[in-house]
């Protein structure tokens, strides 16, 4: 998003004012070329053979989004089979598409299974009893490599106390199951955590999977998961990934001559993909002067963008309707009734009932967060492309609300 001539707007020209007024708020808006400009970076990073980028759906999964990653090439990482389910309707072929869930029911992957996709397996349990029944089925091994690594607590998954993954320690049992129901182990798979800047991460993790690697002869792919940091803030930081590429190629390209092998480097990004590709447009209610605090009360709260109160989380936010004069400080909360503040002491151009305020970084898990706490809609999103708007999601009604209640006539 840019500021031109007192207007912020989008690729191609498209002015997001303009979109509130026409599609209503709240509204997330999201802008294509910034994901395709995002998907041709990591493409261009990384200097192998044999490259694959797997969209993690869990970041936005509108369909339509969806379709817009597999028209640039992208593969599809999912966690549910009903991720999996829209991947598959959105035109991605069951060999382009990797199950990787956690704690779910054997009866998920084997239904994931029937579907042709590639599973990934993260408990010796289940890799045992899907190893018994489908022992034909090539199957890929989430690897806990016990490295702390991720923005906060929350995002950090592959130390040694995470429910995430079979631990790299474990691995001769691996190979026992393996050997045992003479299964096919085609990928070896980790994930760290997300926002991750240091490429050391990311070279030591892929030691871990090299030595693992040279257990399993019939090994396709090595999936070294995401969690590349995208700046938040103006002068935010972010992870080089162009340095991040050189490294990581360099060594496993000197890792597949090594051994004389043909494999396939993997990525899982969603954040990184989609995270500034996103905007999310709020009206604002009320201004309210309390004793030490101006709050700008918006139309909407945790119900929409639960990532400030759940992570902490940083997203700059801006006034559309006025972007010049004097500027004040507020705090901008929602409407929900809980404390949810979105940020707290914000410098921004005077605010007055009725503006339209414009939050960053809302293309990743910020939609598909959402819930209908106190009985609020969802909102609408819009897909930008090639200077155009598209409607991807219509606003829910009440309608939407109460179609799956059943009202009892009891009383």
């Amino acid at each position: 998003m840019k500021l031109t001539n007192g207007r912020y707007t989008l690729s191609g020209d498209v002015d997001l004012l303009q979109l509130s007024e026409k599609y209503g708020c709240p509204l997330y808006v999201y802008d294509a070329e910034i994901i395709k400009r995002q998907y041709e970076k990591m493409i261009k990073a990384f200097d192998v053979p044999n490259l694959k980028i797997n969209y993690a759906c869990k970041a936005l999964n509108n369909i339509s989004i969806l379709k817009y990653m597999k028209s640039l090439g992208a593969g599809l990482d999912t966690v549910s089979i009903q991720e999996v389910q829209i991947g598959l309707r959105a035109g991605f072929a069951p060999d382009d598409i990797i199950f990787t869930p956690n704690c779910v029911s054997l009866e998920e992957i084997i239904a994931a299974k029937n579907l042709g996709v590639r599973i990934n397996i993260d408990n010796l349990s289940i890799l045992e009893e899907f190893g018994h029944m489908f022992p034909d089925y090539p199957v890929c091994v989430r690897i806990n490599p016990h490295i702390l690594a991720g923005g906060n607590t929350k995002i950090s998954v592959g130390h040694i106390d995470s429910k995430f993954g079979i631990s790299f320690h474990q691995v001769p049992l691996i190979m026992r199951i393996a050997k045992a129901n003479k299964m096919r182990i085609e990928g070896v798979h980790m994930h760290t955590g997300s926002d991750i800047l240091d490429a050391e991460v990311f070279l030591q993790g892929a030691e871990i999977l090299f030595d693992i690697a040279d257990h399993f002869p019939e090994l396709k792919y090595l999936d070294f998961g995401s969690g590349f940091k995208v700046p938040y803030k103006d002068d935010g930081i972010q992870t080089d990934i162009s340095d991040l590429g050189k490294k990581i190629s360099k060594r496993f390209k000197t890792y597949c001559k090594s051994r004389d092998r043909e494999l396939t480097l993997m990525f899982e990004p969603g954040k990184y993909l989609v995270s500034e590709a996103g905007y999310f447009l709020v009206k604002t209610n009320v201004v309210k002067q309390t004793t030490s605090t101006v709050f700008v009360g918006v139309d909407s709260g945790l119900n929409h963008l639960i990532r400030p109160m759940f992570y902490d989380a940083y997203h700059k936010i801006v006034n559309l309707s006025k972007t010049s004069g004097k500027e004040r400080i507020y705090t901008v909360v929602g409407y929900i009734c809980e404390t949810d503040t979105f940020g707290v002491n914000r410098k921004m151009h005077e605010v007055h009932d009725g503006d339209v305020l414009a939050f960053y970084n809302a293309g990743a898990y910020c939609y598909t967060m959402a819930s209908n706490y106190n009985s609020r809609y969802r909102p609408a999103e819009v897909l930008v492309v090639d200077g155009k708007d598209y409607l991807i999601r219509q606003r829910e009604t009440m309608e939407d609300l109460m179609k799956n209640q059943i009202e009892l006539e009891i009383f």
